[in-house]
């Protein structure tokens, strides 16, 4: 099993957003906050999830539980743009407690409960690791 261009743009950029959300999420955090590595980092992991979520637009399947090739996780599609637009919308407010929220909600939902979900047996990726990287069936 080859990966086709597609998903490897998506899946590159969705495992460098999972590596560097926390350091762009967390540098705000305790006592020795870091404005510019938040900044950084920040504008890196949105850049990297805007490219995972239109990636994913042109990856279709054939499973049972898809509907012309989408299935339940393009759903974080639109939760990615429409969390960041009202992230960037509470940030321009000065409401830095929702900014975090959204910003938070989806590290935890695109990349943390998605990429969960994108390694179920029987999927393509996890059926590529766990098959054909892994052997362990």
């Amino acid at each position: 099993m080859t990966l086709a261009p597609i998903v490897t743009v998506h899946m590159t950029a969705a495992l460098l957003a999972t590596a560097i959300g926390p350091v762009a999420l967390w540098a705000r955090l305790g006592r020795q906050q870091r404005p510019r590595l938040h900044r950084a980092f920040g504008y890196g992991w949105v850049t990297l999830m805007i490219v995972a979520a239109l990636s994913a637009i042109f990856i279709h399947g054939a499973s049972n539980f898809s509907l012309a090739g989408f299935s339940p996780l393009h759903l974080f599609i639109p939760f990615v743009l429409y969390n960041f637009i009202r992230s960037f919308i509470a940030l321009s407010r000065g409401e830095i407690e929702r900014h975090r929220r959204h910003m938070q909600g989806v590290y935890i939902g695109a990349c943390l409960i998605a990429g969960l979900f994108t390694l179920i047996p029987g999927r393509y990726l996890g059926d590529l690791i766990w098959h054909d990287w892994l052997r362990l069936t």
